[in-house]
């Protein structure tokens, strides 16, 4: 049976003035998450929103808030972000210097850990790792702003992670399932090309909130599995 493919629509580049009526857009189309990007103006050039805003959005929707924190240190600041209502964290490798412990300490509080890789950061830095995580996102943009180019050259990082996780699984390493998601320059085009690679999750910004009929780009982007022959 063919896996579904979910998808997640960040806000990132929403109206914010009508941020309460753009994630009212988000729940008509029965997206699989709510991607929510933390920038901190220092681990990326940009400054969004924290745990306030969070708060408020899980107090009035009920879809599942994926928190991908794009900040320096993120151990310093998990349990604002634990109780604001975050589903699931995502932490970047490259800013966690004891990334064993801040994945534990956020499965522990509750959430579901995920671990973020930049394009040019190695998956070898999350080998160790594996089992601790729910979910895996490869960057296929640079972090820190909507609406730029999907990187080609990331399918086959992608590729590599998805055989990665299955050989821990054969061995034992890894008892769970672990979902992939792909975030950056993510539409029509380019969704294929990561659902190809291995992708489990789609994060889409920039070409839903641009798009003129955005329940059947959700549609297209769930059947592309159907029409694509997808890594085991």
């Amino acid at each position: 049976m063919e896996k579904k493919i979910k998808v997640g629509i960040s806000i990132l580049d929403c109206d914010f003035f009508n941020l309460g009526l753009e994630i009212r857009k988000v729940e008509r189309v029965k997206a699989d998450l709510l991607h929510i990007d933390v920038m901190d103006g220092n681990f990326v050039p940009n400054i969004s929103i924290g745990p306030p805003v969070i708060k408020k959005i899980r107090e009035n929707t009920e879809l599942f808030l994926d928190v991908h924190l794009m900040i320096k240190d993120p151990y310093r600041h998990l349990d604002e972000f634990i109780s604001s209502g975050a589903d699931l964290i995502t932490v970047h490798a490259e800013e966690c210097v004891h990334l064993d412990r801040v994945l534990n300490y956020i499965r522990e509080a509750g959430p579901k850990a995920c671990v973020a890789l930049n394009p040019s950061t190695p998956l070898c830095v999350i080998e160790n790792v594996l089992n601790l995580v729910d979910m895996i996102l490869i960057m296929t943009v640079n972090p820190g702003f909507g609406g730029q180019k999907f990187i080609t050259g990331m399918t086959y990082k992608i590729e590599r992670l998805r055989k990665l996780v299955e050989e821990y699984k054969k061995v034992g390493i890894i008892e769970k399932n672990i979902e992939i998601q792909v975030d950056g320059g993510i539409n029509l085009y380019t969704a294929p090309l990561a659902v190809k690679a291995g992708a489990d999750v789609l994060v889409v910004g920039s070409a839903f909130f641009s798009h003129d009929n955005p329940v059947e780009l959700v549609k297209e982007l769930r059947e592309i599995s159907l029409t694509l022959e997808r890594p085991l």
